[in-house]
């Protein structure tokens, strides 16, 4: 462990009302209160452990969410990338974003990313040897309130050939090539979407930085 990673972690061991921050949290009950199509709400009663020995209950509400990919999609040769808009019920708006989807049970991320690309997109590449996945990272979309965990990655397409889409009944998604400076303009809202794009926006610079141009 790095020096400062050891300061920080000892700086954060305690609270300040003497919960051990190092000591696991304890469920002592809990009641699933709501089952939907795509996530459940589960109430919980929660025990923290104290420095002195005993505990402070806590009461927490949580949706438990299935796994889901983000895909920033670069079609390399043209230098574009894939912008999806869809209606979106938690900001009310017709959202601009990035391909991304619920993950299946026993689906590993890049079988699921590819497939979501598929379905609602009609994007899949010619072969394996026609794309490169930079994995950023997987990110708790909202980790005080849900246990959904985003996949996301950066996919870059040497040569791909389009199929059909596959929509669910109540899906609407339209989507388009568009170029970077124009996506990181149009003004997306997902957190995890922007994860991706700054990632993309870092990779994009430092070839730009290495040889004087843009290397995409």
């Amino acid at each position: 462990m790095h020096k400062s990673d050891m300061t920080a972690s000892f700086a954060l061991s305690a609270s300040s009302d003497g919960i051990d921050m190092n000591a696991p949290a304890r469920i002592v009950e809990r009641e699933t209160v709501w089952r939907g199509v795509v996530f459940d709400v589960e109430d919980m009663q929660i025990d923290l452990k104290r420095n002195d020995g005993g505990a402070t209950r806590v009461r927490r509400q949580v949706t438990r969410h299935r796994p889901c990919v983000v895909m920033l999609v670069h079609d390399v040769p043209r230098d574009l990338y894939l912008m999806e808009r869809e209606y979106r019920a938690g900001s009310d708006m017709f959202a601009y974003g990035l391909p991304a989807g619920l993950m299946d049970a026993g689906e590993g991320v890049e079988q699921a990313a590819l497939r979501e690309l598929a379905e609602e997109t009609g994007v899949v590449p010619d072969g394996p040897d026609d794309l490169r996945i930079d994995h950023v990272g997987a990110f708790y979309s909202s980790e005080g309130m849900s246990d959904e965990l985003a996949n996301i990655m950066v996919i870059h397409l040497s040569r791909w050939h389009e199929v059909d889409r596959h929509f669910d009944p109540d899906e609407h998604v339209e989507s388009a090539w568009v170029t970077f400076d124009d996506l990181m303009t149009v003004g997306v809202t997902s957190s995890n979407s922007q994860v991706a794009l700054l990632y993309e926006a870092l990779r994009r610079a430092r070839n730009a930085s290495s040889s004087g141009t843009v290397i995409v």
